[in-house]
């Protein structure tokens, strides 16, 4: 594991110093992302300044949320990019190469490139969920805190266990374009916001996908908010059982792949 570990840090370095031989394209892509989701936080403060809960959720309640889901993008586009590279690597071939050398595929792909954007999603992220916290109305005790970087850790492998598995349909659609994985990326942005506020419909298929429990059922366990907490308290089981889903939909694309023009 560790011989990987160190294989799967060289080759992201690899990507990474060749990201940065363009710095201005990289810190204009970082101030874009910022820029982004600070668009995104202005909004939410000003819902608030209008409504003092939304859907039984206060101001730093949700901005949790928003946190959380910001850091698992993070997260992903830096350290997993590659998984959204997978259609290119399916459609052209270039899989081939990949197959024959002796280190796992899927982690090859997945460190196949560096998603500098996420950098800016990662402090930007982090800085909000350390202020949101500060200011929640709970007593942060050691034990809170463990259990909040488990259900932290928990909904970063749930989004990016649905990221590899949405982008490995590509091994049956055989096209080069993401755009499963990419309407699903754009459904999660709907559970930054409590679900309390959408319907029947839509609150169960945020939950089935399941993006929710990227950002809002771990908020809800950690902050005993009704009937989510029981939900939010599954939030490792799900995210454990996301990623044996998503490795099983990945080798069995592989299972599936005939090389350039399958």
């Amino acid at each position: 594991m560790m011989h990987e570990a160190r294989i799967y840090r060289r080759l992201l370095g690899a990507h990474l110093r060749a990201v940065l031989e363009y710095r201005a394209d990289a810190l204009l892509t970082i101030g874009a992302t910022v820029l982004g989701q600070l668009a995104g936080l202005i909004f939410v403060v000003m819902v608030f300044r209008q409504v003092t809960a939304l859907g039984g959720w206060t101001r730093w309640e949700v901005l949790y949320v928003c946190a959380m889901v910001m850091l698992a993008e993070g997260v992903g586009s830096l350290l997993f990019e590659g998984t959204w590279h997978l259609g290119g690597l399916v459609n052209l071939g270039l899989l081939d190469y990949l197959l024959v050398r002796p280190y796992p595929v899927v982690l090859q792909v997945t460190g196949n490139a560096v998603g500098f954007n996420g950098l800016g999603n990662v402090g930007f992220g982090a800085a909000l969920l350390g202020t949101a916290a500060v200011n929640l109305d709970l007593a942060w005790t050691p034990l809170t805190v463990l259990w909040a970087v488990v259900l932290l850790a928990s909904g970063v492998l749930v989004k990016l266990a649905v990221n590899l598995a949405t982008n490995a349909v590509v091994f049956w659609l055989l096209s080069p374009s993401s755009s499963l994985a990419a309407s699903v990326h754009t459904l999660g942005d709907l559970a930054r916001y409590p679900l309390t506020l959408y319907g029947t419909g839509l609150r169960s298929l945020l939950t089935l996908v399941p993006v929710a429990f990227v950002g809002y059922f771990p908020t809800a366990a950690l902050l005993d908010k009704g009937t989510s907490t029981t939900a939010g308290a599954l939030t490792p089981v799900v995210a454990a059982a996301c990623a044996a889903g998503a490795w099983a939909v990945f080798r069995a694309g592989l299972r599936r792949y005939e090389s350039a023009g399958s």
